[in-house]
């Protein structure tokens, strides 16, 4: 059985708080321990990144770039083990889930690496004629990073890659139930050539340790994806500090009455099943217009029925696996009894699956005659629901949608490209899909939550996260002397030459 330690200060070490198990949720099995840090381990881990945080922002962007690099070539080079032990940790099917992720893995550092030797300055002008003004990009300083369990190396990533390469040093704390991949991952960064105390790994209750961390004093900024309720938290331990905070959604897909009715119900399946709908950018409500919502939910029934195979993650024709945790089951139950409580209609699943090895398998489930009243509705479900709610008009699908506290994604279904412009104008999301899925979204772009929402604050992808994690520093002096008298002495002030 694999051992994982903590990582401060460029060493492995035991965690102050003993250690857990991973227990994969496909087999119930135990598979690893890994170390448990404590407060102290917590402290030790800042006051470590702290000291190294002026050397390591002084370091070229190409040498940060380079390290970068390195952890690429390593995730490529163990790209067969991080899928397997992601699919063991985490659920995800092997092949249809879980490669892809460690492909996306290696692309954040990439893309990290080439945007840190383009973080550019600039050189405004002054109100002398006299004076010259440089204004650089500088890192903050000590970043702490809270990442969550449905996407343990791309969520981790997104923050970890950029604010490694714009300079900052970094206190990672991944999400307990997938403790063990985040290992794996941390053991390629800590070989990539970084100074000691420039990354750290410290595994352990996000409540305690993730706490500890976004509360530190010498921590200057925060990193956090996860749930709102969670989100709300480490905003007020942060308080004051920089914040990134990627949440939770209940995010709209809207099928108006011109959709293309098999575009959009591919569009759904990738919704509603990927990562078992384990997804902050899954489709949880599904806004279908009277005239088309009978064909729509026919058509989504058979393709379920014929594309989506719950099972062994390793299984290579599995595309749906188990959900990752008990207590994300139990919501996932409560919200499809209170829809059949208050009279949905569930065409099919609706429970836990039997004949597997854990009770964490959820069915995939399709329910009709859903009303803004049900928790699915209302709630983030995150789990493998296509809940369907008629609608009549254009106009009550935009009212539905900005009605909700959520605003992290959403997406509509036409034909009509004007009308698909003006929806996604008006939507409260930050960031609106036309004719695709909720749960498409590119790495490089600017990805949050809708100021004012419940999703969060700031933004991910590409260079958001260098705006975010650097600051301006303006610098003021003399100008130089025109070149045609260059070498020649000032005159004295009040004096001529």
């Amino acid at each position: 059985m694999r051992e994982y330690l903590l990582y401060v200060d460029g060493t492995w070490c035991p965690g102050g708080a003993g250690t857990m198990p991973a227990i994969s949720p496909s087999t119930g099995e135990s598979f690893a321990n890994v170390a448990v840090s404590d407060l102290a381990d917590v402290d030790r881990a800042v006051k470590a990144a702290r000291r190294a945080s002026d050397a390591w922002a002084g370091s070229s962007a190409f040498e940060r770039a380079t390290c970068c690099e390195s952890v690429v070539a390593a995730v490529r080079a163990r790209r067969d083990e991080l899928a397997h032990v992601l699919t063991e940790d985490q659920g995800k099917p092997l092949v249809a889930e879980a490669y892809a992720e460690v492909d996306e893995l290696a692309e954040y550092f990439h893309m990290a690496g080439e945007d840190a030797k383009r973080l550019e300055g600039s050189m405004p002008p002054s109100t002398s004629a006299d004076v010259r003004v440089l204004v650089l990009r500088l890192p903050l300083g000590v970043v702490g990073v809270v990442s969550p369990w449905n996407w343990p190396y791309t969520m981790g990533a997104e923050v970890l890659a950029p604010a490694l390469a714009a300079g900052n040093t970094v206190i990672w704390n991944p999400s307990s139930s997938t403790s063990a991949c985040s290992a794996v991952l941390a053991e390629l960064i800590a070989e990539c050539g970084l100074p000691p105390g420039v990354f750290n790994f410290l595994p352990g209750s996000g409540a305690i340790v993730g706490n500890a961390v976004v509360g530190h004093p010498l921590v200057d900024a925060v990193g956090f994806v996860g749930s709102v309720t969670t989100g709300r938290r480490v905003a007020e331990s942060a308080a004051g500090k920089t914040q990134i905070l990627e949440l939770g959604s209940n995010g709209p897909m809207v099928i108006l009455e011109d959709a293309d009715l098999e575009l959009a119900t591919d569009a759904t399946l990738e919704a509603a099943y990927l990562c078992a709908g384990q997804s902050c950018t899954a489709g949880e409500r599904f806004l279908v217009h009277s005239s088309v919502r009978a064909e729509f939910v026919e058509r989504v029934l058979a393709a379920t029925a014929e594309r989506v195979h719950l099972g062994d993650p390793f299984d290579p024709d599995t595309t749906m696996g188990p959900l990752n945790n008990e207590s994300n089951a139990l919501k996932f139950d409560a919200h499809l009894a209170d829809a059949r409580e208050r009279g949905a209609l569930v065409c099919c699943g609706g429970k836990r699956a039997a004949g597997h090895p854990t009770q964490l398998f959820a069915e995939p489930t399709v329910l009709d005659r859903v009303t803004g009243d049900m928790l699915v509705a209302r709630e983030e479900t995150f789990g493998p629901v296509v809940p369907v709610i008629e609608i009549s008009s254009y106009s009550e699908a935009l009212e539905i949608t900005n009605s909700s506290p959520f605003g992290l994604a959403a997406a509509v279904f036409t034909t009509d490209l004007e009308r698909g412009l003006a929806f996604a104008e008006a939507a409260r999301a930050g960031w609106v899909n036309i004719n695709a899925s909720t749960n498409v979204w590119e790495s490089h772009l600017p990805f949050g939550g809708r100021s004012g929402s419940a999703s969060g604050r700031g933004r991910v992808g590409g260079r958001s996260l260098f705006e975010a994690f650097t600051e301006p520093k303006t610098i003021r002096f003399p100008a130089p002397r025109h070149s045609a008298n260059a070498g020649a002495k000032r005159p004295e002030p009040g004096k001529t030459p």
